[in-house]
């Protein structure tokens, strides 16, 4: 009996004197927390270079991912640049380019890089962080 007393006994007093700790919030990163997602409407349609005498078509849905929110008014009235910025690029590939990963993620890039350099020179700013390819189909 002594013993069952005993160890009842230590058992409340470890769980008293155990340091309570609380769940630190997570620290946010500033520039993350100023991230806006803005979705080029309607989606893009648009033809490619083939290798015979047809046309190879594509469609893409493109979200711009932003570094500031506040940018958000640029890009919606620079809206029309940006879609013929995107359209002028994919007209000039051809259809390897266009079917492949690694190509694809090449023109997501000369697209983002281009519309930055675009954006640069009439808001001077260059408020894409990235260029998603949100839905990509070609025939």
């Amino acid at each position: 009996m002594k013993k069952t007393v005993f160890v009842a006994s230590f058992l409340i007093a470890t769980t008293l004197l155990t340091p309570i700790t609380y769940a630190k919030p997570p620290q946010t990163n500033a520039t993350q927390s100023n991230l806006t997602y803005y979705t080029l409407t309607p989606d893009i349609t648009t033809n490619y270079i083939m290798n015979g005498p047809q046309l190879g078509y594509i469609q893409i849905q493109v979200d711009l991912m932003l570094t500031d929110g506040s940018q958000l008014i640029n890009i919606e009235h620079h809206e029309p640049l940006i879609r013929d910025t995107i359209i002028s690029i994919i007209n000039q590939q051809s259809e390897q380019q266009i079917k492949s990963l690694a190509g694809r993620e090449n023109i997501r890039q000369r697209i983002k890089q281009k519309i930055n350099q675009m954006l640069l020179i009439e808001t001077g700013h260059t408020p894409i962080r990235k260029l998603l390819f949100t839905q990509y189909l070609y025939q």
